[in-house]
């Protein structure tokens, strides 16, 4: 082997490069980070060739000083670290100190700034092209402007990796999105090969804050979401959250922020796919845009090269957080809010099919216990009121307009009251508003459902031992996490024990998973726990034998209700968690106003 020695600045830089500089868009980021914590409040982004060819970065920040140029083009050099205690409670989005002469070593790059109270800016040129003789006094107002040309242009191979110039440039227009949901007061615009493509205005007071989300995330995301604010423990989290009739086949609609920085976690990921999964369609995504704030130490930033991932310092705390605050709010969108009915138009236009799974083809086949038997009994039987109009029940149904008004006037119930079954399968009723029309089939089912479930977690978890117990390999990791884990287990219906230093067995399952495949089941559920320190696969496929059972029982299409028993219904939706989708994810009810009625029919014009 040679002997060793200190590698030359120049290749430490490009070493240094390729893990800050995949792409353009990394630059770009970068870049944009370095503005905001400037303190800029416009910031202005030009974009030739995909990034390839130039990025050019104008801010109105705070500027650097002549002195400190050289020095932001050194390795190991920022203003934002001073001591080792700065790194338990870093606020600002850069911190690293190796970006920007990282990006010089691969780059034509020229930096030019005015500081606060400087009459002066002054410029200077990075990696391999500075000038000796120091900084050099230009034309500039305050703030600064990093320009970076040719990016690459001395590494060719790494050239070679860049996709083409609209997909370089897709996801540049991504990262500057993403940023511009984090900073509100800030405006941006961006430009390619000098054609304008974002001109975002800096959003000065709070309730305006959802015109830069229309105008990042789109005017139907706006239309289709809820806005959430809690607060528990420390955390904070607020921002808007899509319907769950309002979801996609990806990813690309979700935007979450951990004390202003954009990030992706395994964990936050985990947490609100868990919030959502009892109200979304099978292989369905949400849409979200998310902040939550927490105090600097209890995060660390300091995990990734590229920052995206953080590190929490109580990850159990956060994901009960997160998983709370969006289930209960989820729980809470049912017709009684006003604020949550969605345009009829967008969920029409989301509307599918979710596949049977094996687990809900073979529900049915199961033995249930006696008394979820009987509440699944009762479940499925629609109140009638009597004829002489008493109540029969909680449901306190309207018997038709007339004998409403001597209850409670039918336009106060957010649902109205009923008017005619459509063909056997819809409800048409009138409220303030206009119409609505009712999936009486998808409506009970969800009744039905949360019925059950509320039945089913106040009682005790009635297990079933196996005639024969099944033996389960795993490795020597999981089995000591079976064992330490037991007492949950239990709680959830299982007799598990460990046989030896890789091998389990299984003497006794929950009733409902009888006919589940019991070790993928467990082995799924160990690899959870081990990855996110919780699972709630168990509980998810009980749910999903609870949900098969209400699907049957639903009233079914061509059944004749009378006017009592739609009413019945339409109250029952109003007071149930969820009820605004059935336990596939498909809407229960849409409405129309009257201002959408009278446009079919061109009245006005």
């Amino acid at each position: 082997m040679a002997r060793i020695r200190p590698l030359p600045s120049q290749l430490a830089n490009q070493i240094a490069a390729g893990e800050v500089v995949e792409r353009p868009t990394a630059v770009i980021k970068e870049l944009l980070e370095n503005s905001l914590d400037a303190g800029a409040t416009e910031i202005s982004l030009e974009v030739e060739g995909g990034g390839a060819r130039l990025i050019r970065v104008r801010d109105n920040g705070s500027g650097i000083h002549r002195d400190d140029l050289v020095l932001a083009l050194g390795r190991h050099a920022t203003s934002k670290i001073v001591s080792v205690a700065d790194l338990e409670k870093i606020a600002t989005l850069g911190f690293r100190g190796e970006a920007l002469p990282s990006i010089a070593s691969v780059s034509k790059l020229s930096l030019s700034s005015r500081a606060d109270a400087c009459e002066t800016a002054w410029s200077i040129q990075g990696g391999e092209h500075v000038i000796t003789d120091g900084p050099r006094p230009v034309a500039h107002p305050q703030g600064t402007t990093v320009e970076v040309r040719d990016l690459f242009f001395n590494v060719p191979a790494r050239r070679k990796f860049l996709r083409t110039e609209k997909t370089e440039f897709g996801h540049i227009e991504t990262v500057v999105r993403r940023l511009a949901l984090s900073r509100f007061n800030v405006g941006f615009k961006l430009q390619h090969h000098q054609r304008q493509i974002l001109n975002l205005k800096a959003i000065g007071q709070q309730a305006q804050r959802g015109e830069r989300i229309a105008a990042v995330c789109g005017r139907n995301f706006l239309a289709n979401c809820v806005e959430i604010d809690c607060q528990a423990g420390g955390l904070h989290l607020w921002g808007w959250m899509g319907l769950p009739t309002f979801s996609r086949s990806q990813t690309d609609l979700q935007y979450f922020y951990v004390n202003g920085r954009m990030i992706r976690d395994r964990l936050v990921s985990y947490a609100i796919r868990q919030a959502y999964q009892d109200v979304l369609y099978q292989g369905r995504q949400p849409v979200y845009v998310l902040y939550l704030e927490m105090a600097v130490e209890q995060v660390d930033v300091n995990v990734h090269p590229s920052k995206h991932e953080v590190r929490f310092r109580d990850s159990r705390q956060v994901r009960d957080f997160l998983f709370s605050a969006i289930h209960r709010s989820l729980a809470d969108i049912r017709p009684a809010a006003e604020s949550v009915v969605p345009p009829t138009s967008s969920l029409l236009a989301n509307t599918a099919t979710a596949p049977a799974s094996g687990v809900r083809q073979a529900a049915m086949a199961l033995q249930v216990s006696e008394p979820l038997s009987q509440a699944y009994d009762a479940f499925f039987k629609l109140a009638v009121p009597a004829p002489d109009g008493e109540r029969t029940g909680p449901q306190d149904a309207v018997q038709g307009p007339a004998a409403a008004a001597g209850l409670q006037s039918a336009e106060e119930y957010p649902l109205g009251h009923a008017l005619a079954q459509v063909h056997g399968v819809y409800i048409l009723a009138e409220n303030k508003a206009g119409l609505v029309l009712i999936d009486m089939h998808a409506a009970h089912e969800r009744i039905s459902y949360e019925r059950m479930k509320e039945t089913w977690t106040q009682g005790t978890i009635s297990s079933q031992p196996l005639l024969v117990p099944l033996s389960l390999a795993v490795s020597e990791q999981e089995a000591e996490l079976a064992e330490t884990q037991r007492a949950v287990f239990t709680e959830l219906g299982f007799d598990i024990q460990r046989l030896s230093a890789e091998s389990l067995v299984i003497r006794a399952v929950p009733s409902l998973l009888a006919g589940a495949d019991v070790a993928r089941l467990v082995t799924d559920v160990l690899a959870d726990i081990k990855v996110y320190g919780e699972s709630s696969r168990i509980k998810a496929q009980m749910n999903e034998i609870l949900a098969t059972m209400a699907c049957h029982g639903a009233v079914r299409a061509n059944r004749q209700l009378s006017i009592a028993e739609m009413n019945t219904l339409l109250r029952a939706m109003e007071r149930t968690e969820r009820s605004g989708q059935c336990n596939h994810g498909r809407p229960t009810w849409v409405a129309f106003s009257m201002a959408e009625l009278d446009s079919l029919f061109l009245r006005g014009r």
